[in-house]
C-alpha cells in the first residue's frame, strides 16, 4: 500500500524541519552535505534551490503527510534541460522512516522527472553503504549500473558511490 503523501515546493515555513533535517547523523553520513553543515546552511540550500527552480536546473519538493507533517525532502539535485537528464535523490525524516516514504517519495519524483522535466534519463548516485536508500532504488525500478569508485571527499575520506539509472522504456 502507497504511504499518502503530497509533494511541494520546498519554501520558507519549512526552514525549520530541512535544519532539523540536516542535523541527522545519517543524513550527513549518506549524503553530500557539508559535516557539519555550517551556520545558516538551510538558508543557503533554499536560496539555491530557489534559484535552480527559477532557472529551471533544481528542484526541491518537501513530503508532507495528509496532516501536513514533515516526512522529508524529494530533490532534482541536478536537472540538464538540454540532455534532457535528472539526478535525483530523497532524504526522509528521521520520524517517518521504515514506512515507505522513500518508496513512495522516489515514485513520485520519477513520475515528475519524466513528465515535467520531461528526462529521458533519470539517476540516483548512492552511497555504497547505504543499504536501504539502494533497496528503495530498485523497488522504484532503478537498475544499478556500477560503482563510482572514490567518487567524492566526505570529511577526510573519500567515498564510494553506486549509480543507479531509469529510462523510460525501464517498467
Amino acid at each position: 500500500m502507497a504511504v499518502p503523501l503530497r509533494l511541494v515546493p520546498l519554501a520558507e515555513e519549512h526552514l525549520d524541519d530541512l535544519g532539523a533535517l540536516l542535523d541527522d547523523p545519517d543524513v550527513q553520513r549518506f549524503t553530500r552535505l557539508p559535516v557539519p553543515p555550517p551556520p545558516g546552511y538551510a538558508r543557503q540550500w533554499l536560496d539555491r534551490y530557489e534559484a535552480g527552480r527559477r532557472d529551471g536546473t533544481r528542484e526541491a519538493l518537501t513530503a508532507l503527510d495528509d496532516d501536513g507533517r514533515f516526512l522529508g525532502l524529494a530533490l532534482a539535485v541536478d536537472i540538464d534541460r538540454e540532455a534532457r537528464e535528472v539526478e535525483l535523490g530523497y532524504i526522509v525524516a528521521a520520524a517517518a522512516r521504515g514506512r515507505g516514504v522513500a518508496v513512495a517519495m522516489l515514485a513520485e519524483l520519477t513520475r515528475w522527472a519524466f513528465a515535467e522535466a520531461q528526462a529521458l534519463r533519470i539517476y540516483l548516485v548512492i552511497d555504497v553503504e547505504n543499504a536501504a536508500s539502494s533497496r528503495v532504488a530498485e523497488r522504484c525500478g532503478y537498475v544499478r549500473e556500477g560503482v563510482m569508485r572514490s567518487i567524492h571527499l566526505k570529511g577526510d575520506v573519500r567515498v564510494n558511490s553506486a549509480l543507479w539509472s531509469r529510462l523510460p522504456s525501464d517498467v
